[in-house]
């Protein structure tokens, strides 16, 4: 019992200290200043997938420097590679602005 209660708050403890865990099993979108969305999927091993219109892709992110960079598969549009805007907590149904990107934290995969 002691072991299962202890090995509960080591987890939520690290959620506690991982800036981007609300992210995880959630929806980030961004959308461009031409209306341009793209949503993405954050997993907590470090990697991502998303969506832009029909364009699906894949990638991997790290944290470092204030930073969250993603490390795209292959080139999006829109997008530099690596693609490195500032990064802090959010909660679902936050926003807040990334470079000239508008970003929402969405409940769920949508």
């Amino acid at each position: 019992m002691l072991a299962a209660s202890f090995a509960a708050l080591s987890a939520s403890l690290t959620y506690a200290d991982d800036i981007m865990a609300s992210r995880y099993g959630n929806t980030t979108i961004a959308t461009d200043a031409k209306g341009v969305q793209t949503k993405i999927y954050y997993a907590a091993g470090g990697t991502f997938t998303g969506k832009q219109g029909t364009m699906n892709f894949k990638g991997t992110w790290n944290v470092a420097d204030g930073k969250v960079c993603l490390h795209f598969d292959t080139p999006v549009p829109g997008y530099p590679e690596p693609f490195c805007p500032p990064v802090a907590a959010h909660k679902i149904g936050d926003k807040w602005k990334a470079g000239d990107r508008d970003v929402t934290l969405v409940k769920g995969v949508q």
